[in-house]
């Protein structure tokens, strides 16, 4: 039994003058070789995660499934911090086996005081091999906190601490060696049927955020571009009033999904009534996000488009 590691380049693998490796990652991570499993590495395409692809993501699932196919017990991704989670709420949406699939990378990179890349990765390999983690679908392991994909965020820009999920904290943590799973959220149905990569490349979904005064001029000629939105609205799912006559056109159109762009807690669905807010968004045809952050409800959109999926709305109530 091993763990399956695979990289994806990022800030734990900025080397200086060359991109590191997963053979020179595991090099730098004391007590990695007392694990009790063997590390098989699978060097990826090493890029910034500002340029990682939901179709790259895919090919990576594709490969993890293998791994596991082919005996190991469980999976660890690193990469660039900057679209982690929703590389991590993605990969829950497709992945399909009991093992964990684990995501961790870095926020300090290897030539700086105090690197967290190692103890990161060494944290992230224990939770890939540990029964408590399995059947939880995609992780998050920083600092040694463990974090369910569909909640976790990156939170700061540059702080070790920058993931976090506002929702719910951590389920778990990694202490004393031992990892520690304190709260099971249960395994919601994921994606229904098969994402191919060139199809989920054509999928073009739109996000919207909301601001005062907006004029809303950029929703003009959406529906000639794009399959599906998502409006990240003020508060609790709120519009300016300007802005109701275009969501409600292109929600006859296509799926137009209503989120927050606070990052924390759900639309509300019952409590406003006044035109732009949320009870009567939702009567015009949006879409309620539940509590899906703008970033994740996209993916998931995009994935739904992707395999022709007919109940978009019953696939986001579960995040109610």
């Amino acid at each position: 039994m091993s763990v399956a590691l695979f990289t994806l380049g990022g800030t734990i693998a900025m080397g200086g003058d060359r991109r590191l490796t997963g053979a020179d990652l595991t090099a730098a991570v004391p007590g990695l070789a007392e694990l009790g499993r063997p590390v098989e590495i699978q060097d990826i395409e090493a890029v910034p995660s500002a340029n990682l692809t939901a179709a790259k993501v895919l090919e990576v699932v594709d490969a993890a499934s293998k791994a596991i196919a082919a005996g190991a017990t469980g999976v660890v991704v690193t990469q660039g911090t900057d679209t982690l989670e929703e590389t991590a709420f993605l990969v829950d949406q497709v992945w399909p086996h009991p093992q964990p699939f684990v995501l961790t990378g870095a926020l300090r990179n290897p030539t700086l005081a105090g690197p967290d890349g190692p103890a990161n990765l060494l944290a992230a390999c224990r939770v890939a091999c540990s029964p408590a983690a399995r059947d939880l679908g995609a992780l998050v392991v920083f600092k040694d906190e463990i974090h369910a994909a569909r909640w976790v965020r990156k939170t700061h820009t540059t702080s070790t601490s920058a993931f976090a999920s506002p929702a719910t904290g951590p389920i778990g943590h990694v202490v004393e060696e031992q990892v520690r799973v304190l709260t099971r959220p249960a395994r919601l149905d994921g994606l229904q049927g098969s994402a191919e990569p060139s199809v989920l490349e054509a999928t073009k979904v739109a996000l919207y955020p909301i601001t005062m005064d907006d004029d809303g001029l950029l929703l003009r000629g959406l529906a000639d571009t794009h399959q599906g939105l998502v409006v990240a609205a003020l508060g609790a799912g709120h519009v300016p009033n300007a802005l109701v006559p275009a969501l409600e056109a292109l929600a006859a159109t296509m799926p137009v999904v209503l989120t927050s762009r606070t990052g924390a807690g759900s639309i509300l669905r019952n409590t406003y009534a006044g035109p732009g807010a949320e009870i009567d968004l939702l009567q015009r045809g949006l879409i309620d996000g539940g509590f899906l952050d703008p970033y994740k409800a996209r993916v998931l959109l995009r994935l739904l488009l992707a395999t022709d999926e007919d109940d978009v709305s019953g696939a986001f109530a579960q995040y109610r």
